[in-house]
Formats: C-alpha cells, structure tokens, sequence
C-alpha cells in the first residue's frame, strides 16, 4: 500500500464518476483532479454512504458548503460505493457537494488510506490551487472528522499563502508563515 502524501506533494491526477444534486436532478459527470488547479479543493474520503458517522460528517460538510467555498473551496465526498448508492445518500440528506465513486479504490490506494474490513480510513485533503497537499487529517479507526470550521481555518491560511506567492512573496515565506 502506498504511503499518505506529505505536505507539499504534487498530487496524482485522477478522474472518478460522480454525480451531484441541483435542485432535484443528481447530475452524473467524470470529476477530474487537474480541472480544478487554480483553487483549492477538499477532499473528503469516507468509508460508506448512509452508515452513522460518515452521515453526520458529510451532512457537516453540505451544510457548511458556503462556509467552505466561500474560503474559495471546492469539495468533493469520494467513497467506494457506486453511484446509484450516492444519489439515494445525497437525495435522502440533501447532500450538495459531488459525490464520487471510487468502487476499485484506486483513488483511495494512491492516498495509502484503504483498510481491511472498512475499505478506507476516513480521510481529508486539502489540495491547493497548484495541485500540491497542503493538510491532511487520516484516521486510524475513523470515528473522528475535521468539522468545517477547522476546514475554513485551513482554507483562509492557504488561499493567504497563496495569493503571497503569487503575488512575488517566495513560496518558502508564505508556507513557513503558516504553517
């Protein structure tokens, strides 16, 4: 099993299936990583659709979604249940964020979090603009999960860092500044 990215690695593109819901359509579509290089995008791995704590987790997160695009975020739920499973999930909790499938878990391998019996540690990565990892909280058990306020938290400090970088401040600076 491959290791977790460190802070700072560039992450591997993937495409994986996913469907989200507007209004009343789950619209299905191929999700891929390097699509949205130019802002950050949290990645929220959970071990199954419907099961007690994976729902209050992503329920946190859809109903702090503005909260966390608003810190210029896109997030994404990926686990390994197939897609009919996640628009039955995301139509019965009215879930807003894309929901993706990683049903060979061929994602969740390049992250190193797959795990017997519950396929995958519950698991968050925030991804900047540039594709690089800036945080990660990984799970052994997968009982616990950052809530979207710790999110924000991690979002303000990394769009900060990066509008400095990009703006001359050296990347070295920005990253030692915060964290």
């Amino acid at each position: 099993m491959a290791s977790t990215p460190k802070t700072g690695d560039v992450i591997a593109d993937f495409t994986l299936p996913g469907g989200r819901l507007d209004g009343e359509t789950f619209r299905r579509a191929d999700y891929v990583l390097s699509a949205q290089r130019g802002r950050p995008l949290v990645l929220a791995f959970y071990p199954g659709d419907d099961t007690p704590v994976c729902t209050a987790q992503l329920c946190s997160y859809s109903d702090g979604l503005a909260e966390l695009e608003s810190a210029g975020a896109t997030v994404w739920g990926i686990s390994p249940q197939g897609l009919d499973s996640h628009e039955e999930f995301a139509r019965g909790r009215g879930l807003r964020m894309p929901l993706l499938s990683d049903e060979g878990r061929t994602v969740a391998k390049s992250f190193g979090i797959t795990a017997p019996l519950i396929g995958l540690r519950r698991s968050v990565f925030i991804v900047d603009g540039a594709g690089r990892l800036h945080w990660k909280h990984v799970t052994a058990l997968g009982a616990t999960y950052p809530p979207p306020a710790a999110l924000a938290a991690q979002l303000s400090a990394l769009t900060t860092a990066w509008t400095g970088t990009r703006s001359g401040q050296s990347g070295r600076r920005a990253a030692a500044k915060y964290g």
